[in-house]
């Protein structure tokens, strides 16, 4: 009968280790095929959000009737709400992708702590057998060479789980990082969904909106026409105060306190795939950036000298549906933020946030629908602000984005610096006209 040599059961163990399968494979294919199906879900609802922000810009090249008016407000709520099952599937992604993650770390250190034991247990008998004296090794052996051969099998076999357990522990710290990341992820998406949910509450407020909009003009064409020049006209008389009020302050710019003129300074206040969808994204030609009213002394500005004191526009207008993310420019620090809605009849920027950042410059978004954000807040550069709206004097949903030299900008509130205004008990950003940049110089 053959004999068993007494190393074998090393060899055995070796075999264990080196071809040991995750317990929880199964599982683990399982969820890469619902993460499949929930990305998939997501493209699907994109194509669907795509194809809302396509009509609401067609209507809104559209004349503004009452027709298209409530035609923005139902496809608006009809586009936030295919915006939140998005973040919903990303979210159940996410957890999904957190599971499987979780079992791939359990199957490493399964693994770990098994070949950790195999090393111990190898040292453990090299060390029993280095010790023995060339007698000993002749007497618990049959002859020297199934000595060595014994010896020769431990050290080869403790380099390969050595080995083994190196790479193990470094592919378990990665994975420990991955799951630490999508953990984080899950709480930027959960965050995410909360303030979606938050605009939905807007957007149901829209539909009430909706409701009065018709209950007031009877549904009749003429009372829609009737009301929208009624808030044209106390959008010129509030940008005739400013302009008034503006033109009274007198801050010394330091040149040397704002950086030069130029692209890239400054991020775009919006996704990058919603940029993308603008015409001309990458041209300097025609309708740039979805830019509806450029800064200054624009064709309209100068059509209508009433409006904007004949000064210029102080800002640019980015065509932005309602629930379009709205996000930092740079980073910085929220100096504040505001609604004029709250007071009746005060047709001015609606909801607002300032950023003040580092580079000397301050940024200004208006006519949101809402703000995700606190007064002294820090923001990085892309972070969350809020969402675009029509609120404030805003005759259609857009995004009013303008950029002060920090040196000139300071919060107010009216009543306290303006005696007669149908805005006084409401704080807004003003400056300067010297203080006011050009957003697009810096973009």
């Amino acid at each position: 009968m053959q004999r068993v040599p007494k190393y074998a059961f090393l060899l055995s163990f070796l075999m264990i280790f080196t071809f040991a399968v995750p317990l929880q494979a199964a599982e683990v294919e399982d969820l890469k095929g619902q993460i499949t199906e929930r990305n998939q879900k997501i493209k699907d609802l994109e194509l669907e959000i795509a194809k809302y922000e396509a009509d609401l810009a067609e209507i809104g090249e559209e004349r503004q009737t009452l027709e298209s008016a409530v035609g923005t407000l139902d496809l608006s709520r009809k586009k936030l709400s295919t915006d939140i099952q998005i973040t919903e599937n990303r979210i159940t992604s996410t957890n999904l992708q957190i599971r499987e993650i979780g079992i791939e770390i359990v199957d490493k250190v399964r693994l770990i702590e098994q070949n950790s034991n195999a090393v111990s247990s190898a040292l453990r008998r090299i060390n029993e057998l280095e010790s023995q004296t060339l007698i000993e090794a002749i007497l618990t052996h049959e002859n020297l060479t199934e000595f060595w051969d014994e010896l020769e099998t431990l050290q080869r076999f403790q380099t390969v789980v050595r080995n083994e357990l190196k790479k193990l522990t470094v592919l378990k710290n990665d994975l420990e990082g991955v799951k630490t990341s999508s953990e984080k992820k899950k709480k930027e998406l959960t965050g995410f969904k909360l303030e979606l949910g938050g605009q939905k509450e807007v957007l149901d407020e829209a539909r009430e909106e909706k409701s009065s909009l018709l209950s007031r003009t009877k549904n009749e064409e003429s009372e829609y026409q009737k009301l929208l020049n009624e808030r044209k006209a106390a959008r010129e008389q509030f940008e005739q105060e400013l302009f008034d009020l503006e033109s009274q302050l007198a801050v010394a710019i330091d040149p040397k306190s704002i950086p030069a003129a130029d692209r890239g300074v400054l991020r775009f206040p919006f996704d990058n795939t919603y940029m993308q969808k603008c015409p001309s994204y990458q041209s300097s030609l025609g309708n740039i950036f979805c830019v509806t009213q450029f800064f200054g002394n624009t064709k309209f500005a100068t059509k209508n000298p009433q409006v904007y004191g004949g000064s210029g526009h102080n800002g640019a207008d980015f065509r932005a549906p309602t629930g379009t993310k709205i996000r930092s420019s740079l980073s910085g620090v929220v100096s504040g933020t505001g609604n004029t809605d709250l007071q009746r009849g005060c047709f001015s920027y609606g909801k607002w946030i300032l950023v003040k950042h580092n580079n000397g410059l301050s940024t200004l978004y208006a006519h949101l629908s809402h703000i995700s954000v606190s007064t002294g807040a820090s923001v990085d550069s892309g972070d969350l602000l809020g969402y675009s709206g029509n609120t404030g004097y805003s005759t259609g949903p857009h995004l009013h984005f303008a950029v002060f030299a920090t040196d000139g900008v300071q919060i107010v509130r009216l009543g306290s610096v303006k005696k007669i205004t149908n805005c006084g008990n409401v704080q807004i950003p003003i400056a300067p006209r010297d203080a006011y940049l050009n957003p697009l110089s810096y973009l």
